[in-house]
């Protein structure tokens, strides 16, 4: 049986997708950003719109979302939960489909980490493998801008919150 840094260590590492990023906010309120829908706005790349159709918290649930770019193309998306740890880690599958939910595109392998750095949090973002280097690098794009949008969301929320206090 392979061992993680093993099966690491077999993939084609320019179709496999790392982004590590700091956030000025505590783990438990960085984690609830990606797991509660009310506070899912920010996952989109700037310009596009999205919602979620479906929603299933718990391994074995399901995702599954409609994204709207900037020139009117629909994307939808689907995955399916493997591994739920908060406010550590979330494990799911990744996989572009058609409207009726039939894949376009291989599936990958989503895991994001949660680290707490005192009141800030590290988010490691491991997406693999890729069908081709192109490919990787369009989420690569994707999820840094959706991450500047969870950056400004964070801040309006740390200001709300100080605002109340």
């Amino acid at each position: 049986m392979a061992t993680r840094s093993s099966a690491a260590a077999a993939e084609p590492q320019d179709r496999v997708l790392v982004i590590e990023r700091i956030f000025e906010a505590p783990r438990e309120l960085v984690f609830r950003c990606f797991t509660e829908p009310e506070r899912m706005e920010w996952m989109q790349p700037k310009g596009f719109t999205s919602r979620l159709i479906g929603y299933d918290f718990r391994p074995g649930g399901t995702l599954r979302l409609h994204m709207r770019g900037p020139d009117g193309q629909h994307h939808w998306q689907r995955g399916v939960f493997r591994e739920i740890v908060p406010p550590e880690r979330i494990v799911r599958t990744f996989c572009w489909t058609d409207a009726d939910g039939i894949p376009t595109l291989p599936e990958t392998l989503l895991t994001l980490t949660f680290t707490a750095l005192g009141g800030k949090t590290r988010v490691t973002l491991h997406q693999a493998v890729f069908d081709s280097p192109y490919a990787c690098d369009q989420h690569r794009e994707g999820w840094m801008s959706s991450l500047d949008g969870l950056d400004k969301y964070l801040a309006t929320v740390q200001e709300a919150a100080s605002a109340t206090s």
